[in-house]
């Protein structure tokens, strides 16, 4: 049997590990998983340093084609009240953001094609034209020339994350759509020079420790710059409603085993983990985590976009939000970041 710690520093100095090296250290328990959790705290340092980078979330629409089976979103939940935010409203949000002192922006919605590529290109140039801030698009599978002309437009970043690295378990949950499109668009955005992001879930039905092994590995095959990992949640109106939800134990494993296999990519603290535990997304920044995302998008949008079932608590102003989120990071004895963020810029 392998002398586990020797593996996790092996890892950590650029060994390449293989399927099974991964599955025995996102399966590990006790004394050995807090050595996973404190080697990735090392190698988060070392690699990315201590400022917390902090995102800015714009929800803009709800709208989706998609039938996933997971999703409170799904084209096929009539009871959810459907939004779009204007072109307007959303270049307004992105400038209440940006006061607040925002440097990375994430404009995510479903899968809503009546932003066409001619309106989403001319959101990203009016948001640039505020402020040279970074732009991170989120809106699932596009073509590859609607990719090109975002790029253009300035957009910098692209989210769209894998979910599984199972086949047979993503094409079940995604009747819609296949595996090999969600990676072919994940190579298609490498390719244009995104700085590209993906990411998959903690406990969706049918996941083995073999598959949270594979997720790495497809990770670090496509060469991520960003991934967020979650605990699956599961939504009343979709076909999972009655799945357990996912560990959040495991969660914080799969964080810290991306971040000794990655080394430098961005590994947020996702929103869903702190939905389930917010003990949890407090010690995700112990486990090599270094990004955190604030939704801004006005209340009466944010309480629409129901991935997943989640509290709301009082209302406040995007600055106060933002003045609020500077005192956690703060809270735990992090540095908050004051730039962009951007992949490989940060030990610069």
């Amino acid at each position: 049997m392998k002398n586990i710690k020797e593996l996790i520093d092996n890892i950590c100095s650029g060994y390449d590990p293989d399927l099974e090296d991964l599955k025995e250290i996102v399966s590990l328990e006790g004394s050995e998983a807090d050595y996973l959790f404190q080697a990735a705290d090392r190698v988060r340092e070392k690699y990315c340093g201590d400022e917390v980078q902090v995102r800015a979330i714009i929800e803009f629409s709800n709208h989706c084609r998609c039938l996933c089976a997971y999703c409170g979103l799904n084209a096929e939940n009539k009871s959810v009240k459907r939004y779009r935010m204007t072109i307007q409203e959303i270049v307004e949000n992105a400038r209440e953001a940006i006061d607040a002192g925002y440097k990375t922006l994430v404009l995510q919605s479903g899968e809503d094609m009546w932003y066409t590529s001619d309106k989403v290109c001319t959101i990203v140039k009016k948001i640039k034209e505020i402020d040279d801030v970074a732009i991170t698009l989120s809106m699932g599978e596009r073509s590859y020339e609607e990719y090109k002309a975002f790029k253009e437009a300035g957009a910098d970043r692209y989210l769209i994350k894998h979910e599984t690295a199972d086949e047979n378990l993503y094409n079940s949950l995604h009747p819609h759509s296949s595996f090999k499109s969600r990676v072919q668009c994940l190579k298609d955005l490498k390719d244009l020079g995104f700085q590209t992001g993906s990411g998959f879930m903690i406990g969706i039905p049918g996941q083995t420790y073999e598959t949270i092994a594979k997720d790495i590995m497809l990770l670090k095959k496509i060469g991520v710059h960003m991934a967020g990992i979650g605990p699956f949640i599961p939504h009343p109106l979709t076909p999972l409603r009655s799945a357990v939800t996912g560990s959040t134990f495991n969660t914080l494993k799969a964080v810290a085993a991306s971040r000794i296999v990655l080394k430098d990519a961005m590994l947020p603290a996702t929103t869903s983990l702190g939905v389930v535990d917010s003990k949890s997304r407090n010690l995700v920044f112990a486990s090599g985590a270094n990004v955190i995302m604030q939704k801004v998008e006005p209340y009466k949008y944010r309480r629409l976009y129901d991935i997943y079932p989640k509290p709301y608590g009082s209302e406040l102003t995007v600055k106060e939000e933002r003045e609020k989120l500077n005192e956690y990071i703060k809270s735990f004895g992090r540095g908050i970041g004051t730039g962009r963020g951007d992949h490989g810029k940060l030990m610069d």
